[in-house]
């Protein structure tokens, strides 16, 4: 991962700025996308000769609302306080927005047509082509001597736009007619139906983005001065004298507590828990579709509905768990030593969301193919409003910063995929699977069991030592699910049959 690497470049204070910022720019995604992209998906899933006439109005009306986005964006961050030098770095990142939401939507397309080949390529292109250029800024000095955190955003940026340019070739290229043009009574048309997508889309972005920014604005800030100063302290790491070393670590105590630091402590923790929710964005990518068509014939969704109930669950007991357990030591990894009492605390609470999220991203696309997104958008407001109730608790009240951040995520994100789960069970009148559930818990038990022998009696020599008893926990809890018959090799191939 090379964002470890760009943190450590310009130092937590920085990038806790852009982390804080990063998440800002989302929060506005519904002038940017309407809700298009999903009801693009569901729509085009199931009426595929609709791709033709649907794709330049939908280009053009995407164009219209990143102007309307980036203005609303730019005005709604200097309301809140954002400074010239913020701002800046809010304007590059409301482009980088517009272009990763016209990538999703190009995407949508490729998606809907069970194109999953090329969609999967376009999904990485964009990291690939940023990894590349972030890593030559940071290994080779490419274009600059001292990476710094625009460098780094300018880098998103080419990924971004190389990437739209590829994803327009590819859907253009399905297509028989590709034209430019407004379409007013079409666009009208379009923003009514995509509308509660919308809806949606804002209330969930809220209560999954708005953590880092909280934090950002209700911490207290430190002095301008003081913050300079340990970042040149910080630049010059290698070449410090023991005084300044001293000085170093006294100013970051200082500032641990000022809201950006908290932001960057927050976005060490966030990475993998990132990272990871991409799998299972990517597995929702699959089902959205999958589940429209089966339900414009009315087929049975249950079976498919466990199978990747099984298949995510498995992973994220694995990854939730063995991040629980060896949360040092991966922090440590990607990190080193110093200053990383505070994410280690807060990492494993915050990886305990994957397995929400994952559950969401199940029940969340199925609902949204049967189209019940009333529920879907109280459920979002509800988890809204809990989310930001708390924050403000454990960060105003209780000036608890990242922790209580991670904490007010997990508890949301945890009754956020209950509440799912009890509609899905109400809407289809699913049968409650005993079995399941008991199979469920019985992995669970046998993989926190795995991993306290393997973190307990597996250590090797030297700085690396945990690793044979990570792999090793790893392995033997993937084992462990064949062996529980939670998942089975013949329920993996079933999969596939429904792509």
């Amino acid at each position: 991962m090379i964002e470890p690497n760009v943190q450590n470049e310009v130092g937590n204070a920085a990038y806790g700025e852009y982390f804080a910022l990063f998440n800002f720019s989302f929060l506005l995604n519904i002038l940017l996308d309407f809700g298009i992209t999903n009801f693009n998906n569901k729509n085009i899933a199931q009426n595929q000769h609709l791709l033709t006439k649907h794709l330049s109005g939908l280009f053009m009306l995407k164009l219209l609302l990143a102007v309307i986005y980036i203005i609303a964006t730019l005005v709604v961050g200097l309301l809140i306080g954002y400074d010239v030098r913020l701002t800046k770095l809010l304007m590059v990142l409301g482009f980088n927005q517009f272009l990763i939401s016209m990538v999703l939507y190009l995407r949508s397309n490729l998606q809907a047509l069970h194109l999953f080949k090329t969609d999967a390529l376009i999904s990485v292109l964009d990291r690939i082509i940023m990894i590349g250029i972030v890593a030559g800024m940071l290994w080779f000095g490419l274009f600059t001597d001292h990476m710094d955190v625009m460098d780094f955003v300018y880098a998103q940026t080419v990924g971004y736009f190389l990437t739209a340019i590829i994803a327009l070739m590819s859907v253009v290229g399905k297509s028989e007619v590709f034209r430019l043009k407004w379409d007013l009574p079409f666009s009208l048309m379009i923003l009514k139906k995509s509308f509660p997508f919308a809806v949606l889309v804002l209330l969930m972005t809220f209560y999954n983005r708005i953590d880092s920014v909280m934090i950002e604005r209700l911490m207290p800030s430190g002095e301008i001065q003081q913050v300079e100063q340990l970042k040149v302290l910080r630049e010059n790491i290698h070449h410090l004298t023991p005084e300044q070393i001293t000085e170093k670590d006294a100013l970051e105590r200082q500032l641990e507590f000022t809201g950006s630091e908290q932001a960057g402590i927050y976005a060490k923790a966030y990475r993998l828990l990132d990272a990871v929710n991409m799998i299972a964005y990517l597995f929702s990518v699959l089902l959205l579709p999958m589940f429209s068509r089966m339900l414009k014939y009315k087929e049975s969704v249950e079976q498919l509905v466990k199978l990747a109930f099984t298949l995510l669950m498995t992973l994220a007991v694995i990854v939730c768990t063995s991040c629980a357990f060896y949360s040092r030591e991966l922090m440590t990894l990607l990190y080193g030593e110093h200053n990383i009492d505070t994410v280690v605390v807060v990492f494993p609470v915050l990886m305990g969301c994957f397995a929400a999220i994952s559950t969401t991203y199940i029940f969340g696309s199925l609902l949204t193919a049967n189209g019940n997104l009333r529920e879907l958008n109280l459920m979002a407001l509800s988890g809204m409003v809990l989310n930001v109730t708390m924050n403000i608790v454990f960060i105003k009240v209780f000036g608890l910063g990242a922790k209580g951040t991670a904490v007010s995520s997990l508890i949301t994100q945890l009754l956020t995929a209950l509440a799912q789960i009890l509609i899905v069970q109400r809407k289809f009148r699913f049968k409650v699977n005993w079995r399941l559930i008991i199979t469920l818990f019985v992995f669970i038990a046998g993989v926190v069991s795995l991993a306290n022998i393997c973190h307990t009696y597996m250590r090797g020599s030297g700085d690396h030592g945990w690793m044979l008893g990570f792999i090793v926990m790893c392995v033997a809890s993937l084992i462990w699910a064949f062996a529980t018959r939670f998942i089975s090799i013949k329920g993996m191939f079933r999969i596939m049959k429904y792509g």
